[in-house]
This record gives C-alpha cells, sequence and structure tokens, in this order.
C-alpha cells in the first residue's frame, strides 16, 4: 500500500464515509452503504470500486449483492490511520447520522434490498 494512494483515496467524502462505516461495522451490503449515505447505489458502487481498486477494500458476492469490508491486508499503519479517523470523525456530522441511519436501519442486514 503506497501512502500517496491511500491518503487520495481519503480525499472524498464519500469514501470516508464508506471507510467509517466500514471500521465500525466490519461488513456491509452496497444497499445499507447506501441506505446509511442517503446517497444513489451508483455513487456508492463507484466510490467503493475505486477503493478496491487502490487495494483498501475488499469484496464479496452474494447473488445479486457485493458486500464490502476493509481488506484484509491492509498494512497497521494504513488501518491506524482509519482508526484515528473513525475516531475523530464519529462524534461528528455527517459520520454520526450515517451510523444512526445504518443503526436504524428495517431487518438488517436481510432488507428487501439485499435479498
Amino acid at each position: 500500500m503506497d501512502p500517496v494512494e491511500l491518503f487520495k483515496q481519503l480525499s472524498d467524502t464519500t469514501r470516508l464515509r464508506c471507510l467509517a462505516l466500514l471500521f465500525s461495522e466490519g461488513e456491509l451490503c452496497v444497499c445499507e452503504l447506501t441506505e446509511a449515505l442517503d446517497l444513489s447505489q451508483p455513487k456508492i458502487s463507484r466510490h467503493l470500486a475505486q477503493l478496491r481498486e487502490a487495494g483498501v477494500v475488499q469484496s464479496r458476492r452474494a447473488g445479486h449483492w457485493v458486500h464490502y469490508r476493509l481488506h484484509g491486508d491492509l498494512p497497521a499503519w494504513a488501518m491506524q490511520i482509519i482508526k484515528g479517523m473513525r475516531s475523530g470523525a464519529e462524534s461528528r456530522e455527517p459520520y454520526r447520522s450515517d451510523l444512526l441511519a445504518l443503526q436504524n436501519m428495517s431487518n438488517r442486514p436481510s432488507a428487501a434490498c439485499c435479498t
């Protein structure tokens, strides 16, 4: 993992919001991220694809749905940066509202969008 590439990925608000939720929750379906961030599925998917191509996240397919998590081979220094970002942002907007929206999502993770 190149530090410059990681910081490029962290320079976008949508990608930061996705990473904060993935750090907190472990693994999330695209539909969960769409609900939590109140953004369109194509926008979320585009940002997740950029994170995946950079090696920050990894995905797994379950039927029609794709689930994302932080990449298992992320170096410790990169995880520390993401952890620090999450810790510093968790009480601020929009990160706090994102987590609340995710927690309030009905029938998670088997909501209609994921089945």
